[in-house]
């Protein structure tokens, strides 16, 4: 069983959404300095990295990230490959089957940016249409996730994707790396911190082969 990590490295170099916190590493002791151990302080913003957009993050009573089920996180999941140069819409999900699978991973020409190791803020990254969240929503998804740090296009004033999907409680997972992966039926396994209040988490995805009998997906998983 072939398992791919589709998680961002953190790192001081790792790209952030425009003014939000860099991620920071410093030592708060050090065995070279005298101290019983290492032990290393982390000072970042939760939508750093791969990570859950919680509904509290754009809806003002919204359920927080502690309150997102473990069972929208893990479970089969549906990578779908699009090569368009422009937000997803309504017609290139069409044709795969959507409605079969509780979970779906959008794999974009977003990840040859990480594959190449780029190392700037790209606004011209693929994103979702409104159309195609509503399309979601009525498919029954309960999570979605793209290979770039929103699922939205840069620069709009209102965050309406965000907020169809997440008055719908379907969770987002944002910054993947999908470079590794071809489109395809995985088992999906992602963890976010259990922050309790917060309107995300930091996570760790991965996604595991598996064999051809879960292939046809179920809804029910």
């Amino acid at each position: 069983m072939k398992i791919y990590d589709i998680s961002l490295p953190l790192s001081r170099d790792l790209i952030t959404w425009p003014g939000d916190p860099s991620l920071k590493l410093s030592e708060a002791s050090s065995i070279s300095a005298g101290d019983i151990s290492n032990v290393t302080r982390l000072d970042m913003g939760v939508h750093t990295g791969t990570h859950i957009d919680a509904p509290y993050h754009f809806i003002h009573d919204g359920g927080t990230t502690e309150s997102i089920p473990l069972q929208t996180l893990i479970g089969i999941c549906l990578v779908i490959e699009l090569t368009i140069q422009s937000e997803i819409q309504i017609a290139d999900l069409k044709g795969h089957d959507i409605r079969r699978y509780k979970r779906v991973l959008l794999k974009t020409p977003n990840s040859v940016l990480w594959e190449n190791g780029v190392k700037d803020f790209n606004s011209n990254f693929i994103a979702l249409s409104l159309e195609a969240a509503n399309y979601m929503v009525e498919s029954g998804v309960s999570l979605i996730g793209i290979d770039y740090l929103s699922i939205e296009s840069f620069g709009v004033l209102k965050h309406t994707v965000h907020e169809v999907l997440l008055k719908n409680k379907i969770a987002i997972l944002e910054g993947l790396d999908l470079s590794k992966v071809s489109a395809g039926v995985y088992d999906l396994v992602c963890l976010p911190l259990k922050l309790v209040g917060s309107d995300g988490a930091p996570a760790r995805a991965i996604l595991k082969e598996i064999n051809n009998s879960h292939s046809n997906g179920d809804s029910n998983q």
